[in-house]
């Protein structure tokens, strides 16, 4: 089977070609998840450090504007749907609502979210995963009914004549499996990890309302959490990026 010649020169060449672009878009996206994972690990693990070094929650709160990584925005959630006004007198609505159940959900919602982020691709991949071998499966029948057309209107069944044109109609599978099984080790590859960073998220969230509950659910609004964009309803939290 010549693959230099144009793509579409028969089905076949086009299924193999289609899985030679399934196979480039699954090595990608395992490079720039496998970057992504990285770089949050690393982001998290100094956050987590500086975090807990801090001598209470409300000295805390400015690394969560300093600081990138997913714990850091989960954190900034938290701040926002607790933080209250130096000036307590002013009784607003703001004010009125439950600060344990806000804070609850905003931690919840933030996790969601950066969950999504984090499984922006994977749905690619097991795409690839499990459609590939049925793809090349499809090229190498189309591939075999062609050759048993052709070897049917030359009047041979010789050896030689079935061995060729099948052995080539039999490469589209081959190649199917061969893109299939890098895509799904990748795909629960970072699954596993998506899942070990969202229980580390739950842990953090867990750790974060108990020192919460310590201080009454309240923090005394700072300065950064408002240059972030966070208003004291705590309906706007960056999102993960």
């Amino acid at each position: 089977m010549n693959l230099i010649a144009s793509p579409f020169e028969s089905i076949e060449h086009a299924v193999i070609w289609l899985l030679i672009v399934f196979s480039v878009a699954t090595w990608g996206l395992a490079l720039l998840k496998g970057l992504q994972f990285s770089r949050l690990k690393i982001q998290d693990r100094k956050f987590h450090k500086q975090f807990w070094a801090a001598s209470s929650l409300d000295s805390a709160a400015e690394l969560t504007h300093s600081q990138p990584g997913a714990a850091a925005r989960v954190a900034l959630a938290g701040y926002a749907a607790i933080q209250v006004p130096e000036s307590t007198h002013a009784a607003d609505l703001s004010q009125a609502i439950n600060h344990q159940d806000r804070l609850e959900r905003a931690l919840r919602q933030q996790i969601v979210r950066e969950r999504r982020a984090l499984e922006s691709g994977l749905a690619i991949l097991a795409s690839i995963g499990s459609t590939s071998p049925f793809i090349g499966l499809f090229g190498t029948v189309w591939g075999i009914m062609s050759a048993l057309k052709g070897i049917s209107a030359a009047g041979s069944a010789s050896l030689e004549t079935v061995a060729g044109p099948i052995g080539a109609a039999l490469v589209a599978t081959g190649v199917g499996i061969a893109v299939a099984v890098p895509a799904v080790l990748v795909y629960n590859y970072f699954l596993r990890r998506l899942k070990l960073t969202a229980a580390d998220l739950d842990d953090f969230a867990h750790d974060f309302y108990s020192l919460a509950q310590k201080n009454a659910f309240r923090v005394l609004q700072h300065p950064a959490l408002n240059k972030s964009g966070v208003t004291v309803t705590g309906q706007k939290v960056k999102e993960a990026s």
